[in-house]
């Protein structure tokens, strides 16, 4: 079993001098189904372990799966301390991961979030060069409040700064960095994986509902779509996957939904990867309604998945789903119309399916995603002077 330990710093260990090692840190650890960070490193850990890899991961107590049929167990797992709260987690659990990184110093570091960027200084100091993926554009987040918004702002200054590299998830995410920061990097995308038939959600029926699928927060268009979820069930089923993560306002809203409606049904968070697939895979259309950030993990995995799309009009949204999709504005005539005209047609759904599935094998393999991140830590320890 895959080595666990509690504690704010952990000694060093004796490692192969011809491996390369690697730290990941700023996740909920390995494996964790909790989103999109977390779903990349439970593709890139064991990647870069079955390649000869050191490969250890930090995360936070109740954060993964104890036991995971598909645990890697070449991967180290090693939880650190922190402060649980909306506000504190992610800093504080980064910075106990920081200090063990600090002293355990493998070959290079991958952070995720720009605000694991206060802690890089840590790692340059101790020679440990890092390889940081920024995610989005954080501080334009609703959820966020105006001190989270600085904290965000503070470490993505710092990582501009300090990282040895940046991996910016799309395109249009690099154009908003560089041209912000004045700092190139690698755009590397999250992957989706193919899924194979799979059954039907009990007591509904292959492209018979609406579905939507997302963390209960304002930026992913939750109050839009809510705002006509009643009138669209009272034709199709909808069904709403997602939750806040912390309770609030949007989950009593969903809750007060699903309770008043028999037509709406609120799943809350799975993290059953074969039930959401088959929930994308039947889907008569999905809703994607995310406005901020790049390259959408639950955009690429529905794709993969064969659902047909439709999905708020952003440029991040348009980079990724290209023309296998249709694109709507979140008005609620606008909303209630592309949505409903599209399950009334099966054949514009199975044209959408197979037009998202093509592409998504085209462009987001995790295979060729995480041989990228591979060459990504590898370059970065070549330019700290560790010719591997």
């Amino acid at each position: 079993m895959a080595n666990t330990i509690l504690s704010p710093v952990v000694p060093s260990r004796s490692r192969d001098s011809d491996r390369p090692s690697v730290c990941i840190l700023g996740t909920r650890g390995y494996p964790s189904y909790y989103g999109g960070f977390e779903t990349a490193v439970r593709k890139i850990a064991p990647f870069l372990a079955a390649t000869g890899w050191d490969v250890t991961v930090y995360g936070r107590p109740g954060g993964t799966r104890e036991f995971d049929p598909d645990l890697d167990v070449r991967v180290h797992r090693r939880l650190t301390r922190g402060i649980e709260s909306k506000s504190l987690s992610t800093l504080t659990h980064g910075f106990s991961a920081a200090v063990s990184t600090a002293k355990t110093r493998p070959d290079v570091a991958l952070v995720m979030n720009v605000a694991n960027g206060f802690w890089i200084p840590l790692l340059k100091a101790r020679g440990i060069p890092s390889v940081v993926n920024v995610d989005g554009i954080e501080w334009e987040r609703e959820k966020w409040g105006r001190a989270a918004r600085v904290v965000f702002r503070g470490g993505a200054a710092i990582t501009a700064k300090k990282a040895t590299t940046l991996v910016y998830d799309s395109v249009e995410i690099a154009k908003r960095w560089e041209s912000t920061y004045h700092r190139e990097g690698e755009v590397i995308a999250y992957g989706g994986e193919p899924a194979a038939d799979l059954p039907i959600e009990s007591g509904f029926i292959h492209r018979g509902y609406v579905l939507m699928v997302a963390r209960l927060v304002p930026e992913n268009s939750v109050p839009e779509f809510f705002a006509v979820a009643a009138k669209l069930s009272q034709t199709y089923p909808v069904i709403i996957v997602g939750s806040t993560g912390y309770g609030g306002e949007l989950d009593t809203a969903a809750q007060k939904l699903a309770a008043d409606n028999s037509g709406i049904h609120w799943l809350g968070h799975i993290s059953d990867d074969r039930r959401l697939f088959a929930l994308w895979q039947h889907a008569g259309v999905y809703f994607h309604g995310h406005s901020v950030g790049g390259t959408n993990p639950a955009l690429v995995q529905a794709m993969s998945c064969g659902a047909p799309i439709i999905a708020r009009d952003t440029v991040y949204n348009r980079e990724v789903l290209g023309m296998a999709g249709r694109f709507t504005e979140v008005t609620p005539n606008a909303l209630y119309t592309n949505l409903s005209d599209a399950m009334t047609s099966v054949a514009t759904c199975e044209t959408y399916s197979a037009a998202a599935k093509a592409r998504a094998q085209k462009h987001y393999s995790w295979i060729e995603i995480c041989e990228k991140y591979e060459q990504t830590l590898l370059a970065a320890i070549r330019t700290q002077g560790k010719v591997r």
